[in-house]
């Protein structure tokens, strides 16, 4: 392996455990602010960690990755779309959050990864035998991660279920979009979009005082410096030298650091049931990406 290779997979590893402990993070801020409010100043924060980063792109003269749209509309429209959905994930997340453990929500929202091929079957190519395959050990995964014996599910759980589903849309709409425009000025702009509904809904549903703020300000300014800033530019970074097998199946790891996170921080336990789900669900995922991969470059080979 190349130099630069286990570097970027470090990197990559780092930012898997930075959006990993988010999620102990988000758990939390809950015990002495409302999920609206946290959501509302983290977003606030994360957007605002972009600015250096969009700054000294810019002064290289080197835009973050593509070109501003000619038409400033398409940005306004684009990323205020783009928030919304953002903010609708993340409220669904966050609220769920509440009722469950940081581990079981960082591998149930994890399943995104899975739901974004299945979901854009309508509109892009043929969805591959190996996203079906991981979507089912997925599937069973969550059975054995959420379901109870009387076969209903948790009311967090599903919450931090729906959310995925608005993860996966707004991973498509991203990748639509970003071809458009500069990718970090549409990162900040949605978060900020976020951050104002969030803070909208919290100032009329919430108790917002101040040393309710500085109680929780350990875990807003990690879920808005670290998971965001940080972990957004090791990202980016990383993915300059990364394999692309290798990023998708180390980001995979999140929900992994989830679960440690929260049985080293918050003394979250998990049954052998729950543990055994996370393994199917993790297995899901990395058979996804990897057979996914092994695909595309097999369809490249056969072009040449």
């Amino acid at each position: 392996m190349k130099k630069g290779t286990l570097k970027a997979d470090l990197l990559l590893l780092l930012t898997a455990a930075i959006w990993g402990f988010a999620f102990v993070a988000q758990r939390a801020g809950m015990e002495h602010v409302g999920p609206f409010l946290f959501n509302g100043l983290r977003f606030a924060l994360g957007s605002l960690s972009l600015v250096p980063l969009i700054l000294y792109f810019r002064k290289r003269g080197n835009p973050s990755e593509r070109e501003t749209p000619k038409s400033p509309g398409t940005l306004l429209a684009g990323s205020l779309a783009a928030g919304i959905i953002l903010f609708g994930g993340a409220s669904l997340q966050q609220v769920g959050i509440v009722y469950t453990t940081a581990g079981k929500a960082g591998f149930i929202t994890g399943l995104y990864v899975i739901l974004v091929p299945i979901i854009s079957l309508k509109w892009g190519p043929r969805t591959s035998a190996g996203t079906w395959a991981g979507g089912i050990l997925a599937a069973v995964g969550l059975y054995f991660l959420s379901i109870n014996k009387n076969f209903s599910i948790q009311w967090g759980d599903f919450l931090v279920l729906l959310s995925a589903f608005l993860w996966a849309a707004h991973v498509l709409w991203i990748s639509w979009l970003s071809p458009r425009m500069d990718s970090l000025v549409l990162a900040g702009t949605q978060f900020a979009v976020c951050s104002i509904l969030s803070l909208a809904v919290a100032f009329l549903r919430e108790p917002v005082a101040w040393h309710l703020i500085l109680e929780a300000s350990t875990p807003i300014l990690y879920g808005g410096l670290c998971s965001v800033g940080i972990a957004y530019t090791l990202q980016i970074i990383a993915q300059k030298e990364a394999h692309p097998a290798h990023a998708s199946i180390i980001l995979s790891m999140e929900g992994s650091f989830a679960v440690l996170g929260g049985w080293i921080l918050l003394n979250e336990s998990m049954s052998a049931r729950g543990l055994f789900g996370c393994l199917l669900m993790l297995l899901g995922m990395i058979i996804s990406q990897l057979w996914n991969y092994i695909s595309l470059r097999r369809a490249r080979r056969l072009s040449l």
